[in-house]
């Protein structure tokens, strides 16, 4: 009887060490920025969390989701612009999971498929501008890349706060070639801007060509103040201004003559 009794002893003992594993397993702690998504025999049952959740062993399974703000990096891309210039381009972009039965039901990898998505939606769009768009408009590019991913991941539960494109990189020859377009322009307007200062000159030469010639006394006061300031700089070259008359005249005579 000794042994018998023995054997019940142990199977009770352990019987019950499973019946208080099987309890202690049913009791889940989700934290406050996760959520669990219930399965009752395979179907979906509903959305747990957080805190202090039961989860009935063997007939519910529960899949755990976080909803932090993920920050991802999205690869190195090669696109070609629409003025068929090749760089590569790189961005980070900012989701989160807003629901979480559709994160876990509607996408088998919710993180790989954004990335993935991501990945073809920067060089769809990217390839759709030319180069100069690319380095001058990034924070439309971003708006622009945002909005789509965002529609896209809907389905998903996702939502795509923010896109930043991070590095734009050119290889050497185009950016000797830019470098060179630059200098061009910088010339051009330097050329632009000289001008238009000649053409302000003018105006003003002719305005006050105008004023002196209304008065005589005018043109001998300028004369005396030219003296003066050639006579500050220690200069001993004196000009004599001869009126434009008299040269006429001296040339006219000399035409006249056989």
């Amino acid at each position: 009887m000794e042994p018998i009794v023995s054997n019940g002893s142990i199977f009770i003992g352990i019987l019950t060490f499973l019946l208080v594993g099987l309890l202690v397993s049913m009791f889940k702690i989700l934290r406050e920025y996760e959520r669990g998504v219930i399965f009752l025999l395979g179907r979906f049952y509903q959305v747990k969390g957080p805190g202090l959740i039961i989860v009935i062993p063997i007939v519910q399974q529960m899949v755990r989701v976080d909803l932090r703000t993920v920050v991802m990096d999205v690869p190195t891309q090669d696109v070609i612009s629409r003025d068929n210039v090749s760089v590569r381009v790189n961005a980070v972009i900012y989701f989160r999971v807003i629901d979480a039965q559709k994160a876990i039901i509607n996408v088998e990898d919710y993180l790989q498929a954004t990335s993935q998505l991501a990945q073809t939606t920067l060089r769809s769009v990217l390839g759709q501008h030319e180069l100069d768009e690319m380095l001058a408009n990034r924070e439309m590019l971003n708006t622009d890349i945002q909005a789509i991913l965002d529609t896209r991941t809907d389905g998903w539960g996702i939502k795509v706060s923010n896109v930043e494109i991070k590095h734009v990189d050119l290889n050497e020859t185009m950016i000797r070639a830019i470098a060179r377009q630059a200098e061009a322009e910088r010339t051009r307007r330097a050329k632009v801007i000289h001008a238009s200062g000649e053409m302000e000159a003018s105006a003003k030469l002719v305005e006050a060509a105008e004023k002196l010639s209304t008065e005589p006394n005018a043109i001998l006061l300028r004369y005396l103040q030219t003296l003066t300031e050639i006579a500050g700089e220690k200069n001993s070259t004196i000009l004599f201004p001869l009126p434009m008359d008299l040269l006429k005249g001296v040339l006219g005579k000399q035409d006249k003559k056989p």
